[in-house]
């Protein structure tokens, strides 16, 4: 038996002592500035590729989605790409979804890659495009916002992904802020995302405000739910259609989000009891095996609005006393009067997490995948699928039986058909 107390602790000094060593790897990675590189900028953008003028339609055939970055181009070659760099201003283009293209490398060799169609567009055309068809689809669009660790390639694909999952035909479109696709650069990401603030606002009143905008479904994943909950603000101050009820259907998938300041804020400005009586609503997917939210919320020091830490340790006692998990949730909305409608739902996938992190389970996880595709849809009456928690607005997702885990792929729909 003492032998056995001592391998265990032995095991647990190696462990202690590894973390101590790679801890001081992992401290410089996270806080090293971002590299300006061996370009001048200038150079990058520098090509008349980089401000176009009006495209033929021929070049936008294969890029049925839309994206607005402030990502640096590259038009110094035929292929324009979007690095992870900060410009400082907003592009325009249009995007398809992952092929399979031989790619001549630096040596001269060709070889099978998968990459994104991508071209710049002029801002007109991009606006007139853009126009021509919400118009077609009543006026509803989908804007996605990606979060931290991601490439433009990483985060055009997943947008690919949300449209082909949600099964609507309507316009997608991508806002791409430059995250420099490292787990290592979360500090700089987060800079980046802040930096974005001022950017994306402008780009989402602008949107909000077109006649032919009717109804605006706004994903947002991980850092990017921080830049969405402020702009929805902004542009409820600032909008001349009094309540931005167009911005009705806000999905936040695996927030990294202050969980307090997202309660204390929610019900005065984006969550007003007009606007939820307006048809507007938020639904959260949160996880307790979402170690990327575990990572962040040592790294702030609180609790994220994605993962239900619980933050009190006399609220996790007594859920323990009463037979409950302990996991502690965004408290409900309280309004003086409650509103005719619920105006946040909160859907938990722990039991039916995916992937080494569990921080994109809407993605991979084919429970998840089918739920977020009736939420995007507005036809989620999910009897057996969803599971009453202790709280009104919570509900568990549970493994289905109809869905293994080998169907998630399928699913998810994660491939390109």
């Amino acid at each position: 038996m003492q032998g056995m107390f001592a391998d265990k602790n032995l095991h647990r000094f190696q462990k202690l002592r590894h973390l101590l060593l790679i801890l001081p790897i992992l401290v410089t990675a996270c806080i090293s500035p971002v590299q300006y590189g061996d370009i001048p900028h200038g150079d990058y953008v520098a090509d008349e590729r980089c401000r176009p003028g009006v495209q033929p339609a021929e070049v936008m055939v294969d890029k049925p989605y839309f994206v607005v970055t402030s990502r640096l181009p590259d038009c110094r070659t035929d292929r324009v790409a979007l690095l992870n760099q900060r410009s400082e201003i907003v592009r325009y283009g249009r995007f398809g979804a992952p092929q399979e293209m031989e790619i001549t490398n630096a040596k001269g060799k060709e070889k099978l890659r998968e990459v994104i169609p991508f071209a710049l567009n002029n801002e007109q055309q991009w606006w007139d495009d853009l126009a021509a068809a919400a118009v077609k689809r009543d006026g509803r669009i989908l804007l996605y916002v990606h979060g931290f660790k991601e490439t433009f390639f990483t985060s055009a694909r997943d947008s690919a992904q949300i449209s082909r999952l949600s099964g609507l035909d309507i316009p997608v479109v991508h806002y791409s802020w430059p995250s420099q696709g490292e787990f290592l650069k979360y500090a700089a990401d987060e800079t980046n995302m802040y930096y974005n603030e001022r950017q994306f606002r402008s780009f989402l009143a602008k949107l909000a405000q077109q006649p032919w905008t009717k109804e605006i479904i706004l994903v947002a994943h991980s850092l990017g739910g921080r830049l969405v909950i402020p702009a929805i603000e902004f542009v409820d101050r600032n909008s001349s259609n009094a309540d931005s009820s167009n911005i009705s259907n806000i999905i936040l998938a695996s927030p990294d989000i202050d969980r307090q300041d997202f309660e204390r804020d929610i019900v005065e400005t984006v969550l007003t009891m007009r606007r939820v009586n307006n048809d507007r609503r938020i639904t959260v997917y949160v996880s307790a095996k979402d170690r990327a939210l575990g990572l962040s919320y040592n790294f702030h020091g609180y609790p994220r609005l994605g993962r239900p830490d619980c933050f009190n340790p006399f609220e996790a006692a007594s859920l323990r006393d009463q037979g409950y998990p302990e996991r502690c949730y965004a408290a409900k909305t309280k309004y003086d009067t409650e509103p005719e409608k619920s105006g946040l739902t909160i859907i938990d996938t722990t039991a039916i997490s995916r992937g080494q992190t569990g921080h994109s389970d809407y993605l991979r996880s084919g429970p998840a995948c089918s739920d977020f595709a009736a939420v995007v849809n507005r036809t989620e009456n999910r009897a057996g699928k969803r599971k009453a928690s202790r709280l009104l607005h919570v509900f568990e997702l549970v493994p289905d039986p109809d869905i293994a885990e080998t169907d998630d792929v399928a699913e998810c729909r994660r491939n390109p058909e």
